[in-house]
């Protein structure tokens, strides 16, 4: 295969934004899930050593914290496909009613790009020609019509990985004894926490060695928090 068949092979636009955002997403909410049922369960389990007791707690907040992503991720898109919608409507309008004002909007569009007015102009004929509100979403409003946010997959999505990432916690604190219950969730969480922390940073090419600590940081703060809060909880009788 020759190098140009490689480029040409290459994602590259909105596919390739898209599959980034829903990769940084997914990312970001199993970093949620490990974060909050960690602290969940090690706090219960600061309180109680029953396995009964840590478990229920942990399939609660496992299903809390999902369903909570899910619901915000699906009113969240779904605000934001009403509003694209919307947008390409009024474009739609306006394309029908003022051709010629929309195509002199694409031509300056396209000169802002680095065309001259001649090529812009020829491009804007062509581009609307062809498909005069596509070319107006993209170059306008940086919509693509036919790729609107989908909420339901935004919703499974983050249902999915949020789920992912909590079970980590809940089945480590769950399955081990009760001896290296919380030292070995702590440590297994610390080491997922900093593979979601590379992970993030590499989407949003970020630095990693910050994100890896900040994020191991913010964990094991919460994991102590909890803990000593069930800890106090536990030993006055609560």
């Amino acid at each position: 295969m020759t190098d140009s068949t490689t480029a040409h092979a290459e994602p590259h636009g909105d596919a390739l934004g898209t599959r980034l955002n829903w990769l940084r997403a997914a990312v970001l909410g199993a970093n949620d899930g490990i974060v909050s049922t960690a602290g969940l369960v090690v706090g219960v389990a600061g309180a109680t050593d029953a396995r009964g007791t840590l478990l229920t707690a942990g399939l609660a907040g496992l299903l809390a914290g999902s369903m909570s992503m899910a619901t915000g991720e699906y009113v969240s898109v779904s605000t934001q496909r009403d509003s694209e919608r919307a947008a390409l409507a009024v474009e739609r309008r306006e394309l029908r009613e003022q051709p010629e004002a929309e195509l002199e909007e694409l031509t300056g569009l396209l000169a802002e790009r680095g065309l001259s007015a001649e090529v812009a102009r020829e491009a804007a004929e062509q581009l609307t020609a062809r498909d005069a509100l596509r070319a107006h979403a993209s170059e306008e409003l940086g919509i693509n019509p036919d790729a609107l946010t989908n909420p339901w997959h935004a919703a499974g999505a983050s249902f999915l990985s949020f789920t992912a990432g909590a079970l980590l916690p809940l089945l480590v604190i769950v399955l081990l004894p009760t001896a290296f219950r919380v030292p070995v969730t702590v440590l297994a969480v610390l080491v997922a926490l900093a593979l979601t922390g590379w992970g993030s940073a590499k989407l949003g090419a970020a630095p990693r060695t910050r994100a890896v600590l900040r994020n191991m940081g913010g964990g094991a703060v919460a994991m102590g928090v909890t803990y000593g809060a069930g800890a106090l909880l536990g030993a006055a009788g609560v």
